[in-house]
């Protein structure tokens, strides 16, 4: 059976890192991004260079010629070396609008060029006025896809935008049906418990401590299960829902004993099935940070 043919933007970021040696033997891929290094330099075998900000399609149209699902991973950072990132938080509108714009530039291009299905980085971010909000307070427990997508910062609301961007474009709205799924990732970073001790250097600490440690274990989605969720959202056969419209939004997370994301749509519509849990994985750094002898944390997901 021939591969299928899968454009991948975003190609030289470190999600796809997590994810190329995997896709690379499953998917016939064709990779894209407006650099062909990482960020450390390395070159990334195989990338063509393309600007999907441009407004002028016609530049990376022929990527998408003949391809069966668009994988979107690419997006413009706040640079922490950059002007925009110097910026206040409310000024940052600018490069999220961005952002929004090469969302569009994707979906019609794939659109125009009878792709079947977009699989796109959204992010926990999209309603993580939740988190911020409510479950840190212990006020909710769980944030599902179908809560309001409301975010307290414009990086979460460029990706409710993605969302809601994409949604005419899978109802069917101007002729075709364009399968989406909008994949709300978590944390992808290896979690360091060296990075959350009060004793570690200010310079070297992350900002939350281990009420920031708690809230990472259950975000975290590891490289098999965040591979296993891009690859199972290109290929699931049927993502339509009680409508008929093929539009999925599902949280990115391994199966953690403390996520306080529902992975209820990613189950039902991509048969998605985490195999990792924090609590399996990071035992004994949870032993030695909070539940162990001598610690002094309040039990739960999140909060100290």
């Amino acid at each position: 059976m021939a591969k299928r043919r899968v454009l991948m933007t975003g190609a030289s970021g470190y999600i796809a890192s997590l994810m190329l040696p995997t896709l690379r033997e499953r998917f016939d891929l064709t990779l894209a991004d407006v650099s062909n290094t990482d960020r450390d330099g390395n070159k990334i075998d195989g990338i063509h260079l393309a600007d999907f900000i441009d407004p002028d399609r016609s530049r990376y149209a022929h990527l998408f010629e003949g391809i069966d699902s668009v994988i979107h991973l690419a997006f413009k950072p706040h640079s922490p070396r950059g002007v925009e990132f110097q910026k206040a938080p409310i000024d940052r509108f600018a490069n999220e609008h961005e952002n929004v714009q090469m969302a569009n530039n994707i979906y019609r291009s794939a659109y125009d060029s009878g792709v079947r299905r977009l699989a796109v980085a959204s992010s926990n971010h999209a309603a993580d006025w939740y988190e911020h909000s409510l479950i840190h307070e212990r006020k909710m427990d769980m944030v599902r896809p179908t809560d309001f997508p409301v975010s307290d910062n414009f990086y979460g609301w460029a990706k409710a935008a993605y969302e809601l961007l994409s949604f005419p474009y899978a109802c069917g709205a101007f002729g075709r049906k364009l399968e989406t799924v909008m994949l709300r990732i978590g944390f992808t970073r290896p979690i360091v418990a060296a990075d959350y001790l009060s004793d570690t250097p200010m310079s070297e600490q992350t900002s939350g401590g281990l009420a920031e440690f708690k809230r990472n274990l259950g975000a975290y989605i590891s490289p098999r299960d965040i591979t296993q969720l891009f690859t199972k959202a290109v290929e699931a056969p049927n993502i339509e829902n009680e409508h008929g419209v093929p539009f999925v939004i599902a949280y990115g997370c391994s199966d953690n004993t403390r996520r306080f994301w529902s992975l209820e749509s990613g189950r039902k519509y991509l048969d998605y099935q985490p195999l990792d849990d924090t609590e399996v994985i990071y035992s004994e750094d949870i032993a030695q940070l909070i539940t162990g002898e001598g610690t002094n944390v309040r039990g739960g997901k999140v909060g100290i």
